[in-house]
């Protein structure tokens, strides 16, 4: 919170970055995050503690690991804070996870899609991960090529994870200007 003007502080930005594994995703979130001062919330990280403690891989420690996020990321937004989310977010329950969250706390609320348009680029880079986030195992070319990941159909800022960090964390603050989505 900001030292008193007289004027509110601005609603806290709840930024849900989203894409398949390889895109580049969790570099830039990182970015962003490092940029506004704002806890980067992977629910990767989340899901490998969880493994860790010894529960087994399964769809219900995959859907922890959201609820735990989310339960993060609320507490986070109510002191103020900015949250940046970094979670595959392919299917609409976990999509309209975070537009309930947003409108639960008052937080503006921007979804940031990272795709790499180049295929031969993608595969190289999901084929050449070692796991980044033990005990969670890195996905296949082909866990990655048939994972379930619906078009998006609510606005939405995309950028291509093989352009420069840069360039793309760029565009994400333009895009969360003051005047952006909700």
């Amino acid at each position: 919170m900001s030292e008193p003007t007289g004027r509110p502080d601005p609603p806290p930005r709840l930024l849900v970055f989203a894409g398949l594994p390889g895109t580049g995703k969790s570099s830039l979130a990182r970015a962003v995050a490092e940029r506004f001062g704002a806890v980067w919330l992977r629910v990767d990280s989340v899901e490998a503690a969880l493994l860790e403690s010894g529960l087994p891989r399964s769809f219900e420690t995959g859907l922890a690991a959201y609820v735990v996020v989310r339960s993060l990321a609320r507490d986070h937004l109510a002191l103020g804070r900015d949250a940046v989310v970094d979670a595959v977010n392919g299917v609409e329950e976990a999509r309209s996870m975070w537009r309930s969250l947003a409108a639960e706390t008052g937080a503006r609320r921007f979804v940031v899609e990272v795709v790499l348009s180049d295929r031969a680029e993608h595969r190289r880079r999901v084929e050449s991960r070692a796991g980044l986030t033990p005990p969670l195992p890195a996905p296949t070319w082909d866990e990655v090529e048939h994972r379930e990941y619906l078009p998006w159909t609510e606005p939405r800022l995309t950028v291509d994870g093989g352009r420069p960090v840069v360039e793309n964390v760029a565009r994400v603050l333009a895009y969360v200007a003051p005047s952006g989505p909700t």
